[in-house]
Parts: C-alpha cells; structure tokens; sequence
C-alpha cells in the first residue's frame, strides 16, 4: 500500500506539470487557439511519463475546455464557442469570417429530385413537387462546425440546382432569390447516429446541437433545413427588445 501511494505522490507532480506547461503555453502566446499540442507519445517522450499520465492531463484538459481532441486528428487549442444568433438569419461563411477563421465548404450532394412522401412533408408539398436537395458540411478552420441537409421547393428557386455551393452558400443564394419574410426555428439536443458523428468529427455519446429552420417567401414555405452542430463547438442565444 505504502509503494501504491509512493507511486501516486510521483505521478500527480508529473501530470500537474504536463497541464501547467500547456496552460502557461498559453499565457505566454506560444500556443493559441487552434493550434496542435503534443500527443500521448510526444508527451511521454519529453517529459518521461507514462502513457496513462499523458492521457490524463490531455483528458482534464479537454474537460476543462481548454483543449479539443479531434479523431484521427490530434489534440488541439480550443476556440472560444462560436455563437449562433436563432433570431438573426446569417450566413455561416461571414459568420465564421468574422471571427477571423478561414471558411471551407465540403458539398456532399446537391441535386433535384420530384419529391418523396418525406421531402413533400416537409415542405407541405403534393408527392412528385419538383425539389432541391443539398447536403454541407460547413468548417471553421479545420474543424467541421455544422452540418447542413435542406431541402428547397424548385419553383421558388430554380436556379439552386446550378449553384456552386463552394462558392455560394445555400443561405446566400436564397435570400437573393427568394428574400424571407417569415422564420420559423426549432431548437433541440440529440445524440448523433454513427453518420452524423462523422462527417462532423466527433466521438460516440457526444451531443449535438440541431436547429430546424423553416423560410417563406411569397407565402409559401420555399426552405426546410436541418443544421447540425457538435454542442462542445457551438452555442445558440437570441435577444430581442421590448420597446
């Protein structure tokens, strides 16, 4: 038992040390967000620890919200939660340039199709209504931030099939073609299925922020989109005044 606890006083100093070199790597600005720290091996390898010790002061880290590990990717400086406005419609390409982060789109499908008894649903539609069905991951840096899958009703855009969403977000596209004049959101948390986890980059059991917006335009409901987000990467607030 003495040897046990021995072990335990030799080991604390040890994974104190890993998290105060982190953490005063930040004060001193040799680290910021974003950036990439040493993994378990390098970890255990400059400070001449154990695999568990290194893992544990990533893991009180990462807890802590200082740092976020990204499968297959490393450990990394965590951004400050980028903030999503419920009342205020925006585009996710300024919204992310706002803050200084470079923005990249990766489209999965965009395509038209004669809607099925689901995307007709949706949008209050009769079967066989032609529609447009696009699928986005949208990044902030090199982390995914939001997960886009929207279905629009053809006749009110017709010329989103032939957008460049590369280029264009759907949300830009659309409030020049069909300028919204209602909104309606939904706000709601969910634990991902194995799909979603992936193309967003996250690990089983974590939440998921989903925010279902409905648009009209010219008294029909033109827009349903379902927009996805890793709940320790985003938040939503809304405000409004009384006078």
């Amino acid at each position: 038992m003495a040897d046990a606890d021995h072990g335990a006083e030799v080991a604390s100093p040890r994974y104190r040390a890993i998290k105060d070199s982190i953490l005063e790597g930040l004060k001193s600005g040799r680290l910021s967000a974003g950036d990439r720290v040493p993994s378990e091996a390098e970890i255990v390898a400059q400070f001449g620890v154990s695999r568990m010790t290194a893992n544990r002061a990533l893991r009180e880290l990462t807890a802590a919200g200082v740092l976020v590990r990204r499968p297959g990717a490393g450990t990394f400086v965590a951004e400050a939660k980028p903030i999503g406005h419920l009342i205020e419609i925006r585009n996710i390409a300024e919204e992310v340039r706002s803050r200084g982060h470079a923005y990249r789109p990766r489209v999965l499908s965009a395509a038209g199709m004669a809607a099925d008894g689901t995307a007709a649903a949706l949008l209050g539609i009769a079967t066989g209504t032609a529609v447009f069905v696009s699928v986005i991951v949208h990044h902030e840096a090199e982390f995914p931030l939001q997960l886009e899958e929207r279905v629009v009703l053809a006749d009110a855009a017709p010329g989103y099939g032939d957008q460049d969403f590369n280029v264009v977000t759907p949300n830009e596209y659309l409030t020049r073609v069909a300028p919204i004049e209602r909104v309606e959101h939904r706000v709601l948390a969910r634990i991902p299925d194995a799909t979603v986890r992936g193309l967003l980059g996250m690990r089983a059991g974590e939440p998921v922020l989903v925010m279902i917006r409905r648009t009209w335009s010219g008294g029909r409901l033109v827009s349903h989109a379902v927009l996805t987000h890793p709940a320790d990467r985003y938040e939503l607030t809304a405000g409004f005044a009384t006078r």
